[in-house]
C-alpha cells in the first residue's frame, strides 16, 4: 500500500485512483502550482457537475469518463493536504459535503437522460431513488459506525470496502460508457443496499456485544 492510500480505500482507489492521484499530486508539487486542497475539492464537483450535463442530455461517453475523472479528482484534495501539510476538519466536511452533492446531482441527471429516452417513469423513479438513498446510505453507515464503534465500518464484517464511493462511481461510469444507464442504476443499488445491510448486521452484534460484556 502506498502512503497515500488509506487502509479504508475501495479496491478502484487501491487499483487505479490513489495512484492517478498521487502522480498529480506530484506534478502539482514539482510545478509549484499555487493550488489548494479546497480548490481540488471544487474540481472534483465541478467535473461531476459536468459529467451530469453531459449525460443528461445523452452525452453518455463523455460523461461516463468524466465520472471516472472526478473520482480520481476527488482523491487528489486529501493526498495534497497531507504532503503539504494542511489537512484540516473543515476541509474534510468541504470534501464530503460536495461529494454527497455531486452524487445526487449525478444520479438525477441519469434519471432525466433516461426519462427523456421514453424509459417508464415508474422505473426510472425506483431506480434513481433506490440507487440514491443505497448511496447515502452507505455514506451515513460509515459515520454513524465510526463515531458508535470507533473504527470504520469498511473494516468490520464482511465486504470490506466494496460499497464504497469509488466503486460505485466506477460502476456508474463502466455501465453507462457501454450505454446501460438504468443497469448502472440497479447495480449499484443493490449493492449499497446489501452493504448496507451486511455491515449493520456486523456493527449491530458488536456493539450489542459490548454491552453485556
Amino acid at each position: 500500500m502506498s502512503g497515500d492510500s488509506k487502509p479504508v480505500d475501495g479496491p478502484v482507489s487501491r487499483i487505479l485512483n490513489r495512484r492517478v492521484a498521487s502522480l498529480i499530486v506530484d506534478l502539482i508539487i514539482k510545478l509549484n502550482l499555487p493550488l489548494t486542497p479546497n480548490q481540488m475539492s471544487f474540481a472534483a464537483f465541478l467535473t461531476a457537475l459536468s459529467a451530469s450535463a453531459l449525460i443528461a442530455f445523452g452525452w453518455l461517453k463523455l460523461g461516463a469518463v468524466l465520472i471516472q475523472t472526478s473520482s480520481i479528482l476527488d482523491g487528489v484534495d486529501g493526498i495534497l493536504a497531507r504532503r503539504r501539510g494542511i489537512a484540516s476538519k473543515a476541509g474534510g466536511f468541504l470534501d464530503t459535503m460536495l461529494d454527497r452533492y455531486a452524487d445526487v446531482i449525478i444520479y438525477g441527471s441519469m434519471g432525466f437522460h433516461l426519462a427523456s429516452k421514453g424509459v417508464d417513469p415508474t422505473l426510472v423513479a425506483l431506480a434513481v431513488v433506490s440507487a440514491l438513498s443505497g448511496d447515502l446510505l452507505v455514506s451515513y453507515l460509515h459515520s454513524r459506525g465510526e463515531k458508535d464503534l470507533g473504527i470504520h465500518p469498511a473494516l468490520v464484517g464482511p465486504l470490506d470496502s466494496l460499497g464504497s464511493r469509488d466503486v460505485r462511481l466506477f460502476i456508474l461510469a463502466l455501465l453507462t460508457l457501454v450505454g446501460r444507464p438504468l443497469e448502472a442504476l440497479v447495480v449499484v443499488a443493490a449493492l449499497s443496499h446489501s452493504y448496507v445491510a451486511v455491515k449493520s448486521s456486523s456493527i449491530y452484534r458488536l456493539l450489542s456485544s459490548e454491552r453485556t460484556a
